[in-house]
């Protein structure tokens, strides 16, 4: 009899166009996700995020079964839950007489330190989500005396192609942060957030989290946020005709009263998986092409998500699992107390920690 081999998906792997998935037999391969206590307080994460992560995970189990995967799925309520992915991973190869774990490579070196300690043979496969490889960016780094972002996130346009006229940069410039620094006027009326209803699998979610994690920073409630990637593409689409033609003049703005001003808030559904950043950012192209929105607010958006997300990535893994652990302004004082209360006379940093508390959310300029 052939054994099945595990195909473990992680919670910021949510799609069916990840690699391990690709690669996984649906005959005789079982699909393993698990919530577990060890990834919601490894540091105590926002109620708002565990929530809505968990919540993506079940809407994600369901959509696998319906194209016809088995998925064995492990609630962090469960009475049989080990509450760490390694123990998950243990239970279910010895449930199923799985020697192998094919997993879409962690984006984070916890994790895979982790997978590595696995008594099983243990596959992991390149993420090839991002638009550049680790290696591709290695090779990039090789000589540099100095890694600018904005020379890789150059190398990056001429891959893609995004916002290029043949070889040359369209408006005959790469970047035009310069027109992303105006003040927004006193009084402005900036579109509301993309809102979504929650359906019963949310619902059951939120009584869980609000909970199981009461002690943590944040607020589980209220919870509008999408879970499933057709929710995260209509909050893209609303996001380009509402809010994208004036993201870029204001882009580098704080105002008092105003978390999101015209802010995109889609980095969660990147993040996990909802959304492909290279799709998200064809479509916001498409609004310069077609006179929707400017050149500046479109070169703005693209310029976060493959300049800065790309780069920062590459910077994680070149550094290595050590850089966690580097210090180089020997920082040492402990943080105040307002960056939890945000009790504090300093109106950025106050406006700043209210409002993550309550929406796990603050830009990229906070």
């Amino acid at each position: 009899m052939v054994k099945p081999n595990l195909i473990l998906v992680l919670g910021d792997q949510l799609t069916l166009d990840l690699a391990a998935i690709r690669q996984a037999d649906k005959s005789k391969d079982v699909i393993i996700m698990a919530e577990a206590d060890a990834e919601a307080e490894y540091v105590n994460h926002h109620p708002k995020k565990i929530a809505f992560i968990f919540s993506a995970m079940r809407h994600f189990a369901n959509t696998l079964r319906a194209s016809g995967w088995k998925v064995l799925y492990s609630k962090v309520d469960d009475p049989q839950n080990s509450q760490n992915i390694l123990g998950e991973i243990l239970r279910y190869a010895d449930e199923v007489g799985a020697n192998e774990l094919i997993v879409t490579k962690p984006g984070e070196w916890r994790l895979i330190e982790l997978l590595n300690e696995a008594p099983l043979e243990v596959k992991m496969i390149e993420d090839d989500r991002f638009i550049a490889s680790q290696v591709e960016f290695e090779n990039w780094a090789h000589d540099k005396k100095t890694l600018r972002m904005e020379f890789f996130y150059r190398e990056m346009r001429r891959k893609t192609g995004l916002l290029m006229d043949g070889d040359k940069p369209i408006g005959d410039k790469w970047n035009f942060d310069q027109e992303n620094r105006k003040s927004p006027p006193k009084k402005i009326i900036t579109p509301a957030p993309t809102e979504f209803n929650n359906d019963k699998i949310t619902k059951d979610v939120l009584v869980l989290v609000n909970a199981r994690y009461n002690s943590h920073f944040g607020d589980v409630y209220p919870f509008n946020y999408a879970v499933t990637p057709d929710d995260a593409n209509l909050a893209l689409d609303k996001f380009i005709k509402n809010s994208l033609p004036l993201f870029g003049d204001y882009q580098d703005a704080m105002m008092l009263g105003e978390p999101f001003l015209y802010h995109a808030l889609i980095s969660l559904y990147l993040n996990t998986g909802l959304l492909d950043p290279l799709e998200t950012c064809r479509k916001v192209e498409k609004a310069f092409i077609t006179g929707s929105a400017p050149l500046n607010a479109v070169e703005g958006f693209i310029r976060q998500i493959i300049g800065w997300r790309e780069y920062i990535r590459g910077i994680y893994f070149l550094k290595g699992p050590d850089y966690i652990n580097q210090n180089y302004l020997n920082a040492k004082a402990k943080l105040p107390s307002f960056y939890w209360s945000g009790d504090t006379k300093m109106q950025c940093i106050s406006q700043a920690v209210l409002q993550t508390k309550k929406y796990s959310y603050a830009h990229h300029i906070q």
